[in-house]
C-alpha cells in the first residue's frame, strides 16, 4: 500500500515539475525544475525495483549533467532579453516536433506496445564491466564534450564582456 503510494506521489512529483518546466520564465527556476523531475524519476526507478537505474539517475543526471547547465545558466546571464529574442524564432519548430512526438506517442498506446520480453537481469557489478569495457570511447567523447561545452560558455561570456567594454 505505501509502495503504490510512493509510486504515484513521485510519479506527480515528476509530472508537476516537469509541467513547472513549461511554465517558470527564468531560466534557473527551470533548471531547478528539472532536477526535481529528475529526482523524482530516480524515485520512481527506486520503487519499481531499478536500484541501479535510480542511482545513475542522481549520480550522472542530477549530479554532473546538471551542474553544468547551472553553472552555464549563471555564467551566460541569460536574463538579458537578447536570448529572448534570439530564440524565438525556434519556438514554432519546437511546438511542431513537440506536438509531432505526442502524436506518435499516442498513436504508439493507442495501438498498444511491443509486448515487453523480460532479459537476463543485469547487476551493477556486469553492467560496470560491460560499459567499460565496450563503450569507454563514447563515455570519453561526452565527457569531453561536455568540458568543450563549458569552454565554449566562456568564450562566449568572454566575447560579450569584451564589447561592453
Amino acid at each position: 500500500m505505501i509502495d503504490a503510494f510512493l509510486l504515484y506521489a513521485f510519479l506527480g512529483l515528476a509530472l508537476a515539475s516537469s509541467a513547472a518546466m513549461l511554465a517558470l520564465r527564468h531560466p534557473m527556476h527551470v533548471a531547478l525544475a528539472l532536477v526535481t523531475a529528475m529526482l523524482a524519476l530516480a524515485g520512481v526507478y527506486a520503487m519499481l525495483g531499478a536500484h541501479a537505474v535510480a542511482v545513475f539517475q542522481v549520480l550522472i543526471y542530477v549530479g554532473a549533467v546538471m551542474v553544468f547547465m547551472v553553472y552555464v545558466i549563471m555564467l551566460l546571464d541569460v536574463r538579458d532579453a537578447s536570448y529572448a529574442r534570439r530564440y524565438t524564432a525556434f519556438l514554432w519548430p519546437a511546438a511542431i516536433g513537440a506536438a509531432a512526438l505526442l502524436a506518435f506517442l499516442g498513436h504508439e498506446v493507442w495501438q498498444g506496445l511491443a509486448p515487453f520480453v523480460a532479459g537476463e537481469a543485469l547487476g551493477v557489478q556486469a553492467f560496470s564491466v560491460v560499459f567499460l569495457n565496450e563503450y569507454w570511447v563514447a563515455f570519453e567523447v561526452v565527457s569531453v564534450l561536455l568540458v568543450a561545452a563549458v569552454v565554449g560558455a566562456l568564450a562566449v561570456v568572454e566575447v560579450g564582456r569584451a564589447r561592453r567594454g
